[in-house]
């Protein structure tokens, strides 16, 4: 990489336990055992006040993994094809799938996911893994599915906001991802401070965040990690839609 034309800096924001927003720029990549001809980057932990872990990065031609992700009884995992025009074999317990760009699989405990790019171009993706929190005797399963083929249905009566529920409603499942989609000019219908945790990665366009007491301008390939109680809200500032594929955990009670 080049010496810069000017100052060292960056829009990464981290406040551990509120809210973090980490760009593309700056990002490294992460050695991390269990893959081969991955380049993946961490970008939400623990470490900041995130409940999960998840990743970014590309899988060149050849890229697998070379142990299961995630190898823990109590671990769910999330695998998602963000863009690229390879495909790649992914396998959760007996089940197997040619997932391309907008696929996605979801792992329950005591399985998970291993992935093969077998095509001659790379693709990338986004993983995701957090500890499943059981329902009596609830299991969720095995999901293998494409964001093209998952409908938007229109969010809070706003006919310019599109929301996907890409995993079951079900209380079996105690996490969901969607997409959610801000045509111009459309913005959340208020702003929202609840108990659930968010981690958001931007797919397309650029808006403006509320993220606490802070607005904060965000666009495609910004990710955007939001704690329990943390305000949010937002609307676009492009000329395209703005929108972005997030996690949220549902479905449980809050301990004590």
């Amino acid at each position: 990489m080049p010496y810069p034309k000017g100052f060292l800096e960056s829009r990464a924001i981290i406040k551990p336990g509120v809210y973090t927003v980490i760009p593309p720029e700056g990002r490294v990549i992460n050695s991390i055992p269990g893959f081969e001809g991955c380049q993946l980057t961490i970008i939400a932990s623990p470490k900041h006040g995130a409940s999960f872990v998840q990743y970014v990065g590309t899988v060149t031609p050849g890229g697998k993994t070379t142990a299961l992700f995630v190898d823990d009884a109590d671990v769910e995992s999330f695998l998602f094809v963000m863009d690229g025009e390879g495909e790649l074999d992914v396998s959760v317990g007996d089940q197997s799938e040619k997932l391309k760009a907008g696929g996605y699989s979801f792992a329950p405990p005591e399985n998970g996911i291993e992935f093969e790019n077998t095509s001659s171009s790379p693709v990338r993706i986004l993983l995701y893994k957090q500890r499943y929190v059981p329902l009596n005797d609830l299991k969720p399963w095995i999901v293998f599915s494409n964001i093209n083929e998952v409908p938007e249905n229109i969010y809070d009566e706003m006919e310019n906001v599109f929301l996907r529920d890409l995993l079951p409603n079900d209380l079996a499942f105690d996490m969901n991802m969607h997409t959610l989609k801000f045509n111009p000019d459309a913005c959340h219908s208020f702003v929202e401070t609840h108990v659930q945790e968010h981690g958001a990665y931007m797919l397309g366009g650029q808006g403006m965040y509320l993220l606490g007491e802070d607005w904060l301008q965000v666009k495609k390939e910004d990710f955007i990690w939001f704690g329990p109680f943390t305000q949010q809200g937002a609307y676009t500032t492009g000329r395209e839609p703005f929108w972005y594929i997030y996690s949220k955990d549902m479905n449980r009670d809050a301990e004590i």
